[in-house]
């Protein structure tokens, strides 16, 4: 890993907020590394995030599935997902920085020994948060996902 490394701990942390970052730190040419995306929290009553997660699985286009939407069920694709939102992803800048950033669920054995930032813009307990909140581990296996 080179100097030019975000590693970032997704522990508590609100996933816009996160994404946001994320998404800033790639865009100025740094690779980000975000681990623990299950322990995400997304603000809001579980009924209304399940029901709008559950709403985009029935998207339909005309055409072929090709050229359909796809929606991650698995909690660090559905994590990357909501960063790849936050990135001008139609401009071949956007797709360069959508490639540096790699995200997992847990704590992969390569980064054993690493330490790993919070993002205090982002952390749901710095915040106070009034709003009922829910992982993302919650929401993905609310929609049909597989356990990470």
């Amino acid at each position: 890993m080179s100097e030019k490394t975000v590693l970032i701990d997704a522990d508590n942390a609100v996933l816009g907020r996160l994404a946001s970052y994320v998404a800033k730190n790639a865009l100025n040419g740094y690779e980000v590394v975000v681990i623990n995306a299950e322990k995400a929290v997304i603000s809001g009553t579980k009924e209304a995030t399940v029901a709008k997660a559950k709403r985009k699985l029935h998207t339909h286009t005309l055409g072929s599935v090709e050229r359909s939407p796809v929606h991650y069920r698995r909690a660090d694709n559905y994590v990357r997902r909501v960063v790849r939102g936050m990135l001008p992803w139609k401009k071949p800048k956007g797709k360069e920085a959508f490639r540096r950033v790699k995200v997992y669920a847990g704590k992969p054995p390569e980064f054993g020994d690493k330490t790993f930032m919070k993002v205090n813009i982002a952390d749901a307990s710095r915040l106070r948060l009034r709003c009922p909140r829910k992982t993302v581990e919650e929401i993905v296996k609310e929609i049909g996902g597989v356990k990470t």
